[in-house]
């Protein structure tokens, strides 16, 4: 059976793509909602920071793969390959960013918060499993790794967003 040349860079900028967002969006909508913005508010910040974020972090994986790439090869190269890891990050932070975002459209802030949180720590979770089981090693560890990083960046969103909420009161 003929093997496929591993790609590194797919399940780099997958795995970046996907926890970047979640972290981002979950960390802010956390934050803002903890800070007293209104559910449109929320709803409009989340989707213009997903669009932004996402096309932000598809340009730098096209800029720092294809300048990696001819790092390495000491020549200039196809922009081919960089062009596929910048779609690759886009697509998937474009997803998941929405993940923490979708329950904002159905529920209030505060009672929507209490479902994004729980549904992006777990999502976390099955990304570093999968990444675990993609690279062959504990995947128990690599779920907990991701959930727990994760994790504190909603806790930093959260008490910004309680700072900055109570401050302009």
């Amino acid at each position: 059976m003929k093997h496929l040349p591993r790609d590194d860079s797919f399940i780099r900028n997958f795995v970046f793509g996907v926890e970047d967002s979640l972290v981002s969006t979950v960390g802010l909508l956390s934050g803002i909602v903890f800070a007293g913005v209104s559910r449109t508010d929320v709803i409009i910040t989340g989707v213009i920071l997903i669009f932004v974020e996402g096309f932000s972090m598809g340009v730098g994986s096209f800029l720092s793969e294809w300048s990696a790439e001819e790092y390495v090869l000491q020549h200039e190269t196809n922009f081919r390959k960089s062009a596929k890891s910048a779609f690759v990050m886009l697509i998937s932070y474009l997803v998941a960013g929405f993940i923490p975002l979708f329950p904002y459209f159905f529920v209030g802030g505060n009672k929507a918060i209490f479902i994004s949180i729980p549904i992006s720590l777990v999502t976390l979770f099955f990304l570093g499993i999968g990444s675990g089981r993609f690279s062959k090693v504990n995947t128990l560890k690599d779920g907990l790794r991701m959930l727990i990083i994760g994790g504190l960046a909603i806790v930093i969103g959260v008490v910004v967003g309680k700072l900055v909420g109570y401050n302009s009161q």
